[in-house]
């Protein structure tokens, strides 16, 4: 018998933050529109769509608010490590050494369930059980609303670190019916710790931008960017010279000789909650007389957050030229998240370096771009910056006071090239052409990935 196909599915997500958005937003070309529902094709944000029902909104409103709150406060002396770590050690990642059974329930996931239980989601659920089509989501909760109020379709859970807690799987995870698409095979090795079968994970990496690689033309718009990005890292051609086989193997010769006109790229990236914003400002004053003469443009990605678009624009005020400004320095803004990643996705084609805390954003090294990594928030992000030493994507930063001293010492060395090269050749990159073939097709295609850590 046949497997059935579809050609849709719902895409189902959370608005806290960037990273269960960003994670979904790839997916867009295939979201389903909900009976009823006046917008075309969404992607559907959990605890902020038409109709959502007023106790549900509330239990979102919450959670968000605190998250963000405690995030920002991280950044004061003594007292915000001290209350961050309290909200981090409720949700952390126990040690993957040595391997054992991990199935026990946390009180994380024991108090999300319990809400699931008594009826958070059901709403959404009965929404979209009226056309049952496959269901994705970038969040447990979610997938627990699918599973605990009976979704008639297939349910997947895409999960958006490169290690994940306790509370990404159900109480009773050998009779769940989740599907579980894992960015690497480390986070399918903890979700059977956490008892989840076999059968039920598939390794497809993070889903990334189809306007960043192009699969379906074998990866030009991607290797014309890295093409490009190599000889910005490497000024010097210590890298290029040492490796130019290898280079060539991969890329091919057409796009390792274009002659790139724009200058060194770096695009800084804040968090969903706006923390960090000083350091891109320290970035920009630091770099300020090479923005200038026109040797680097600085791309500061503020996301949706207004505050941190006017915190960026009073920066440029007084540290830009103003013929420079929008030309050597552009903000990233959009006020609907889904325009932001679209916008950053272009800007991410002319990009050599990102510049960002080790969120989501790390598994972008797969595009062949480096990432120097800002300090963590929160334990997933340490376990995303193990992961970006591993494969030799990403670097600590130094001081950025004094960006323009080091920056110019590694370009010197080629190390940022061969970053690049490293982040292209070991982290999966084609996550969402992987999920699109499994859920609409019921093709299997696991990345061919040996980075288990």
């Amino acid at each position: 018998m046949a497997k059935k196909t579809f050609t849709e599915a719902y895409i189902v997500t959370v608005d806290m933050g960037y990273g269960h958005q960003r994670a979904v937003y790839p997916l867009k070309g295939i979201a389903a529109t909900p009976v009823g529902w006046k917008e075309k094709n969404p992607i559907i944000s959990a605890n902020n769509y038409a109709g959502i029902p007023i106790s549900d909104r509330t239990k979102w409103e919450g959670g968000r608010k605190l998250y963000e709150t405690v995030s920002r406060m991280k950044g004061i002396p003594i007292i915000g490590n001290w209350i961050f770590g309290i909200m981090d050690y409720l949700q952390r990642i126990e040690p993957f050494y040595p391997k054992r059974d991990l199935s026990k329930p946390t009180a994380q996931l024991k108090q999300v369930y319990g809400m699931v239980k008594g009826g958070m989601g059901k709403h959404l659920i009965d929404t979209l059980n009226k056309k049952p089509v496959p269901y994705i989501t970038s969040f447990f909760t979610t997938a627990f609303f699918a599973e605990v109020h009976g979704y008639k379709g297939p349910i997947y859970c895409l999960c958006t670190d490169t290690d994940i807690s306790r509370a990404w799987v159900s109480p009773k995870p050998k009779k769940s019916k989740i599907i579980y698409f894992a960015p690497n095979y480390r986070v399918k090795e903890r979700l059977k710790c956490y008892g989840v079968q076999e059968k039920n994970i598939h390794v497809t990496g993070f889903p990334l931008p189809k306007e960043n690689i192009d699969e379906e033309h074998k990866e030009k718009i991607l290797k014309i960017a890295l093409g490009d990005r190599i000889q910005k890292l490497d000024p010097e051609k210590k890298f290029q010279q040492k490796y130019q086989k290898t280079i060539e193997q991969y890329l091919g010769d057409r796009y390792c000789k274009r002659k790139v006109k724009r200058p060194l790229t770096i695009m800084f990236a804040v968090g969903g909650a706006g923390a960090q914003r000083e350091i891109g400002a320290t970035i920009l004053r630091s770099l300020k007389d090479h923005i200038n003469n026109g040797e680097v443009r600085l791309f500061l990605v503020a996301g949706s957050r207004n505050d941190v678009y006017r915190y960026y624009e009073s920066v440029l005020e007084s540290h830009c030229k103003k013929n420079v400004c929008g030309i050597g320095v552009q903000i990233i803004y959009a006020e609907k998240k889904m325009d932001y990643f679209s916008k950053m996705s272009k800007a991410l084609n002319e990009t050599d370096i990102i510049w960002t805390k080790p969120s989501e954003m790390s598994f972008y090294a797969g595009l062949g771009l480096p990432i120097i990594m800002s300090p963590t928030i929160g334990s997933q992000e340490k376990f995303n910056r193990s992961w970006l030493h591993n494969i030799g994507a990403g670097f600590e930063q130094e001081d950025p006071q004094y960006t323009h001293e080091w920056l110019f010492d590694w370009l010197e060395t080629g190390w940022l090239a061969q970053a690049a090269m490293e982040g292209y050749l070991d982290a999966p990159r084609h996550g969402t052409y992987l999920i699109e073939d499994i859920v609409l097709r019921g093709k299997v295609r696991q990345i061919k990935d040996t980075n288990l850590l």
